[in-house]
């Protein structure tokens, strides 16, 4: 009888836990997953919730986040764990949550609804209301549960406009087809001649906000803009424009010296809230590291400087540590983590005087006033509850410093690590794998471990011809690629082939590049995704560069080393089509400049036999590499092979002279 009572007990549990599961229960996402238990009632995106909201004439309330945002976590327990917020929102609203990472395309759109409803940038999360018929007409980001920071509470927000559409559904409705007409219509097409006087355009845009106190673009929050600094470094490497080397420089530098930078572990946060990049918004990325990874590996392929390559081995080993698993790797870190019983934004980063000073007596250090010195943590702190997150101020490195940074560590190993979003992107890992192998230039290893993590990549995600968006886990890929994957893993392909010369992957990237082309072209660009959720890929860079931009170069390039001529047309006109916005916004678009300065100096192919191209050959950076069975050197631009020679020192120097 007992033992009945207790399976009886058992069975009511397991059946109210489910009746507190929302519908994101059954969902892949971990970010979707962090939310099935809320007492809101979630939809994933898909046709169950838009379907319900019509047949029930309810608004649409749309929430998109990722799973290591710090301010979704905040949204997350002050109102979509509150029992009498979300009954209200329950009772008057469709809810859908949305992963920004796991449908970039719907999150892009929306950002976009921002920027045309704010005049500025929004952000995660994103909160928005629809229609009934999913037209949005209200859009915000983050929301307090009650009327504080001079907000209003998220009750009486979506109240508020609860009500506007009750009493002026026509003005709602009329706003909402207003906004969507304004979206499906981008800016015409005009054509114009444009040449590389844009790039001093562009130089003379970032010099007049650039930050020479302390480096980076604006005032605070202060962004990595790693493609920025590529851009620039590529055009000294053209040009040899001085000021263009000497911001990427100083911005560089101050960024590994800065509290951006985690001094302990390596590796990036995703930005800095203050100017002097001290205090980070604490999660990081993998896109972040990704490309600020190749940032640093191309200033010391430029300058020689070891603390350039020193800054690219500690990203490698920070993301080989968090986030490398069976040769794939993972998303992102959180911000916060457990400080007691509570979860607080990077305590598990930041050190207390007292705590460290005594940790490293006990572990017989000697020099603890100048290792803390040199860390600047301090009494007074410069975090909350006065503990201090490290940055590096120019003091001499103590002798001791790799045994202080491994006390450190350990010091940090009794805290909880934040939360790893264990979701694989194909579009993230091959930025990271490019990256990869480009720093492979300053570390040969790197090469063996790019090309492993691409050979996984594909086993894993391009799955009997099918290439797909994400991996869960264990899980089979349900998602299919979106523009961003082809891109950035084509990218990665031509890049492998470049270094190994392997000829499968110069196979499959031309295979994929005709797959993105067949799926995502439109009459003017290159769309997002091809399901029903359409928008055009943007030009501007925004998290991370321009996808758009690199699928572009990335045609470019195998238009050159296929002798595709037909290919070449079409990056022509792609070009042709974005330059009346590259030069009213070259600042806001540069990749799209770097692309634009790739097709107008032209990349250039050198064929010979493998054993010939294993070597540096020039610090052009538009330059790729073919292997050809004929014993000469033969060296292409599209359309004109323009030199051959037996002779090494001879092709090299004839390369120069097109060059210049």
């Amino acid at each position: 009888m007992k033992n009945k009572s207790i399976y009886i007990l058992i069975l009511f549990i397991m059946l109210l836990s489910n009746m507190q599961a929302n519908k994101l229960k059954t969902e892949d996402s971990p970010y979707l997953l962090q939310h099935k238990d809320n007492p809101l009632n979630w939809y994933p995106w898909g046709d169950e919730a838009f379907e319900k909201a019509k047949k029930e004439n309810k608004l649409i309330f749309l929430s998109i986040g990722y799973s290591t945002c710090h301010w979704c976590h905040v949204m997350e327990e002050e109102s979509f764990e509150n029992e009498k917020i979300a009954s209200f929102i329950n009772k008057h609203f469709v809810s859908i949550k949305v992963d920004r990472e796991e449908m970039p395309h719907i999150d892009k759109y929306y950002q976009d609804v921002f920027i045309l409803l704010h005049r500025r940038g929004g952000g995660w999360p994103l909160s928005l209301v629809l229609t009934p018929q999913g037209k949005v007409f209200f859009s915000a980001t983050y929301i307090p549960s009650v009327p504080k920071y001079n907000f209003k509470g998220i009750v009486e927000v979506l109240g508020g406009v609860k009500d506007y559409y009750k009493n002026y559904k026509k003005d709602a409705e009329k706003q909402a087809l207003l906004i969507e007409k304004t979206m499906q219509n981008p800016k015409n097409i005009k054509k114009i001649m444009l040449d590389l006087k844009v790039v001093d355009k562009y130089i003379k845009i970032i010099k007049h906000n650039f930050d020479y106190d302390e480096g980076g673009l604006g005032v605070s929050p202060k962004f990595p803009h790693a493609f920025m600094i590529e851009a620039m470094l590529d055009i000294y490497l053209i040009n040899k424009d001085k000021d263009a080397l000497d911001m990427s420089k100083r911005m560089l530098k101050a960024m590994a010296n800065g509290g951006i930078y985690d001094q302990i572990e390596g590796g990036f946060y995703r930005y800095s809230v203050d100017e002097a990049w001290r205090i980070p918004h604490f999660e990081k990325m993998l896109y972040t590291n990704a490309e600020l990874l190749s940032a640093y590996s191309k200033a010391y392929m430029i300058t020689s400087d070891e603390f350039y390559k020193n800054v690219a081995k500690e990203i490698v080993l920070f993301v080989k540590e968090r986030f490398v698993k069976d040769n794939l790797l993972y998303s992102a870190s959180d911000a916060d983590s457990l400080l007691g019983d509570e979860k607080e934004e990077g305590a598990y980063f930041v050190f207390k005087y007292n705590e460290s000073y005594d940790y490293l007596k006990k572990n017989g250090i000697k020099n603890i006033d100048e290792a803390l010195n040199y860390f600047n943590i301090t009494k007074e702190g410069n975090f909350e509850d006065k503990a201090t997150n490290p940055y590096l101020s120019g003091n001499d490195k103590p002798k001791n410093l790799e045994k202080l940074k491994s006390l450190f560590k350990k010091l940090r190993s009794s805290r909880s690590y934040p939360f790893i979003d264990k979701k694989i992107l194909t579009s993230w890992n091959g930025l990271y794998i490019y990256s990869l192998l480009e720093a492979s230039a300053i570390n040969k290893e790197y090469l063996k471990d790019a090309i492993a993590h691409l050979d996984t990549l594909i086993e894993s995600l391009y799955v009997k011809d099918v290439l797909y968006h994400q991996k869960i886990a264990n899980k089979k890929p349900k998602v299919q690629a979106l523009l961003e994957d082809y891109a950035f893993l084509i990218q990665a392909l031509l890049k492998g082939y470049d270094l190994s010369l392997n000829k499968k992957y110069l196979t499959l990237a031309t295979k994929l590049n005709k797959e993105m082309i067949k799926k995502f072209s439109t009459n003017d660009g290159l769309k997002m995704s091809e399901n029903d959720f359409e928008i055009e890929s943007s030009l501007n860079d925004g998290a991370y560069k321009s996808v758009l931009a690199v699928a572009i170069d990335n045609i470019l390039k195998l238009s050159l080393l296929n002798d595709d001529l037909k290919l070449y047309a079409l990056g022509s006109k792609l070009i042709d089509n974005v330059k009346f916005r590259l030069n009213e916004n070259p600042s806001g678009m540069s990749y799209l400049l770097r692309t634009f300065l790739a097709f107008e100096k032209g990349y250039i192919s050198l064929k010979a036999n493998k054993d010939k191209l294993d070597e540096k050959w020039t610090n052009y950076p538009f330059f790729l590499r073919k292997e050809n069975k004929d014993k000469l050197y033969l060296a292409c631009k599209i359309k004109v092979c323009f030199a051959f020679s037996k002779d090494k020192e001879e092709i090299k120097a004839l390369i120069e002279k097109e060059i210049n």
